[in-house]
């Protein structure tokens, strides 16, 4: 009757056991989102072709430009912090891997105990003799060396899970670096031809400057003669202070641009050696998009978030088989002996111990359930971040494509209108110089040719933009 109760009770226990370490199921993640991509891109005009990624070196032919990307790939502090970042995952791989590796240790002790007398150590101690005629030692030294090892057999693969998770974490790290360092490739070069942008509206408003210069001085002379009145001369100082203002304005974007510029660099402020002349000639090499399904090869942040991912998945299945039990086993191998003289005496001095043991969590498992839940929701947070990086870039690509497309037709028409003002304030001094029409009108004029020549400045800045945006934005600039 006894032996049946105990199995009863071994039967009740083992159900308690299997019944708790019963794992909860985690959310289903598929892998929908890049079906979800179109066939091609809707303002793409090389439908069938590969993308071109090329090398940022090949890309850019402006030897100024050039040199500015490599101050900036050897010190920007942001490119650096994501090296560090890197060594960190990299780290915990290793990490990880030794999780999965037994734990050796080496050492030893000294110590020293005395049981009471009227206790079953003390009084066995008393009456024992280590040999005949002596008696153990009181108080008793202990002298001990030894190796042990302590190992998490990984049973469920709950370790390697953990160490997968690792290497995908690494992985995203590596890519963040290429995201990083393809965003600083084309913020350095926006910054540069918004440099060069300035650089040539302050050429071009000093020019309408001395041009208003002189439309003052005619007015003064045509009032002392009688011909013009002294609101037609107060009319030309006007436009005077107006250009110098905007002369000082752009000295101050000068001075911002290339600060922020520096920064990119990785250096304080100082001046960014650069030629103005090449700018409206500039020309950046066409760039082909390919198919929209590229983009999961091309771009680092796409290949980042997808690594993410991958992580979170397998951080859901290593917190998953936290409820399992776990099976620990135990090993020491050394010398033990109350006298260090009689370490050496093997193999009476030798002492080993072997303890394998099988635990699982029973009662109190409402930490594992919130560590698994909240990798859980982490697993679905990273599926939204990659639907949403995915979305990301196709609507930026798309929208860079239609800007470049719009953006020439826009560059062709303000240079048709720069050329047309240009020939009317031709037409309009001469009619001056005939008396068919008064200066204001040429002061007019040539008001409407300089702002139309920085149209066209700013429509050169943004084609130069435009191209490198999406040349970034189709996985180019990494120094792979």
């Amino acid at each position: 009757m006894m032996q049946s109760k105990y199995i009863r009770y071994i039967i009740v226990l083992l159900t308690i056991v299997i019944t708790g370490c019963k794992t909860p199921q985690s959310a289903k993640v598929t892998d929908q989102v890049k079906a979800q991509l179109p066939s091609q891109f809707s303002q793409d005009s090389v439908v069938g072709v590969h993308a071109t990624v090329s090398h940022w070196q090949q890309f850019f032919t402006d030897s100024a430009l050039v040199s500015l990307i490599d101050t900036a790939l050897a010190n920007n502090q942001d490119l650096r912090i994501t090296l560090q970042q890197i060594a960190m995952a990299k780290s915990n791989v290793l990490y990880q891997e030794g999780q999965l590796l037994p734990s050796v240790s080496a050492g030893g002790s000294v110590g020293v105990s005395k049981a009471g007398r009227y206790t079953s150590e003390g009084a066995g101690n008393a009456t024992t003799d280590i040999k005949p005629g002596k008696s153990m030692p009181d108080p008793l030294m202990d002298y001990q060396f030894g190796i042990g090892a302590n190992w998490e057999v990984d049973l469920w693969h709950k370790l390697s899970s953990s160490k997968r998770a690792a290497v995908e974490h690494y992985l995203a790290t590596i890519e963040g670096h290429n995201a990083v360092l393809s965003s600083l490739i084309s913020q350095v070069a926006g910054n540069y031809y918004h440099l060069l942008a300035l650089d040539n509206k302050l050429e071009l408003i000093h020019q309408y400057i001395d041009l208003q210069k002189k439309a003052v001085e005619i007015a003064k002379i045509q009032k002392s003669a009688d011909a013009d009145t002294e609101l037609a001369v107060e009319k030309f100082e006007a436009e005077l202070a107006k250009a110098r203002s905007e002369e000082y304005a752009l000295r101050q974007g000068i001075t911002e641009s290339e600060n922020s510029l520096n920064l990119l660099l990785g250096r304080y402020p100082t001046t960014i050696e650069r030629d103005k002349s090449t700018f409206l000639s500039a020309n950046l090499q066409k760039v082909m998009t390919g198919i929209p399904s590229e983009l999961l090869n091309n771009r680092p942040d796409i290949r980042q978030a997808e690594h993410e991912l991958a992580a979170a998945k397998w951080n859901v299945d290593a917190a998953r088989k936290e409820f399992l039990p776990s099976l620990n086993i135990s090993a020491s191998l050394g010398l033990d002996a109350f006298n260090p003289t009689y370490l050496t005496r093997i193999p009476k001095s030798l002492a080993f111990s072997v303890l394998g043991g099988l635990s699982g969590p029973l009662i109190n498992r409402k930490a594992i359930q919130a560590n698994f839940q909240t990798a859980d929701a982490q697993q679905i947070e990273a599926l939204y971040e990659y639907d949403k990086t995915l979305l990301t870039a196709y609507s930026e690509v798309c929208t860079l494509m239609s800007k470049i497309k719009n953006l020439d037709q826009y560059y062709r028409l303000k240079e048709e209108e720069t050329q047309k003002l240009d020939h009317s304030i031709n037409v309009a001094r001469l009619l001056y110089l005939n008396g068919r029409c008064t200066y204001l009108d040429v002061l007019m004029n040539e008001r409407d040719a300089m702002d139309a020549k920085m149209e066209l400045l700013d429509a050169k800045e943004q084609q130069l933009s435009s191209l490198v945006d999406v040349y970034r934005s189709l996985g180019g600039g990494q120094t792979k």
